[in-house]
């Protein structure tokens, strides 16, 4: 009788121990930004994830708010109730630590789901074009080339204003951050369906290819199954740096007013609601939140720039 519990077990060190013996972690660990960079990524994430165990109080819950506790500054008494907040608070008494947690739970939520539409709108559109050619390589292209001759910006707000305004009133807020995040993967599928195109046009014409046709293999199974697990290197330092993209294309439209509704405010959000009391003395509201986004677009696009630099065959 086979002991399969010794197998299993043999098995998870052997992978963990082909990973960390691969090149990936050799250059991780020489890499001090990494390191780094995934330290604080890795934090920021989890604290967004666990938000609710973390944060004081429930931003979000009305019943949860006291007014009297508005404007109070980090680390000092409130004049009134006397509570003392690590971040101060809003113009609604909103403790701002509790706010930068929830806020960036949904920044990462759009930014994730987000990237993960366009990375497999592109790859589908990409495969399509560079496996078959033909009208169909000219017409995603062409498309390609058309979206490319407007800022992403841009096309992320008319997506947003298009959908937005076929969305029934009653249900805009409810679809609003789902409306976001096709927005934004629509305005960032080019990227992955060109470099996608790019590598199926090298590899389809390599033998392994050659033999899975051979041997009657449908197109689309040649594509998954063959082509794409060859191609899904730059694939991934795309999306790692998309992400970081993607976080702030949220933050952009939310500030702007197009983005995250003011019941599930975003970390955009909390930076339009901090800037109209920046002036008057209120520098934490702004503050605090812009710097949690700036330390984690900045971690993401580190680790993007980095893990580039790993997977580049050139730079070994």
């Amino acid at each position: 009788m086979t002991d399969h519990s010794n197998s299993t077990t043999e098995v998870v060190p052997s992978r963990l121990r082909r990973a960390l013996d691969s090149d990936l972690f050799y250059a991780f660990k020489r890499s001090p930004v990494a390191m780094v960079s995934a330290v604080v990524a890795t934090l920021l994430i989890l604290s967004a994830v666990f938000a609710p165990l973390i944060a004081p109080t429930n931003p979000f819950d009305p019943s949860s708010l006291n007014l009297m506790n508005g404007f109070t500054p980090p680390m000092e008494p409130n004049a009134f109730t006397g509570e003392t907040f690590l971040l101060g608070t809003d113009d609604q008494g909103r403790d701002v630590f509790s706010t930068i947690l929830y806020g960036m739970r949904i920044s990462l939520f759009v930014g994730f789901a987000a990237v993960l539409f366009a990375v497999v709108l592109g790859i589908f559109l990409g495969l399509l074009a560079g496996y078959f050619g033909g009208w169909a390589d000219s017409f995603i292209m062409r498309a390609a080339d058309v979206q490319l001759t407007f800022p992403s910006i841009l096309v992320a707000m008319l997506i947003f204003g298009i959908a937005k305004g076929i969305t029934p009133v009653e249900n805009r807020d409810q679809m609003a951050i789902w409306v976001l995040i096709l927005a934004i993967g629509l305005s960032d599928w080019v990227q992955f369906a060109r470099v996608v195109r790019g590598a199926t046009l090298v590899e389809k014409g390599k033998d392994y290819v050659s033999a899975a046709r051979l041997i009657g293999r449908k197109p689309f199974i040649i594509m998954l199954r063959h082509i794409l697990p060859n191609i899904l290197s730059p694939v991934l330092v795309i999306a790692t740096i998309s992400l970081a993209l993607a976080i702030i294309a949220e933050a952009t439209l939310s500030f702007l007013g197009v983005g995250a509704p003011a019941t599930q405010p975003s970390l955009g959000t909390l930076i339009r609601v901090g800037q109209g009391f920046l002036f008057s003395g209120e520098w934490w509201i702004l503050f605090f939140p812009a710097c949690t986004l700036l330390a984690l677009a900045l971690s993401v696009n580190m680790l993007g720039d980095w893990l580039r630099d790993a997977l580049n065959p050139r730079l070994k």
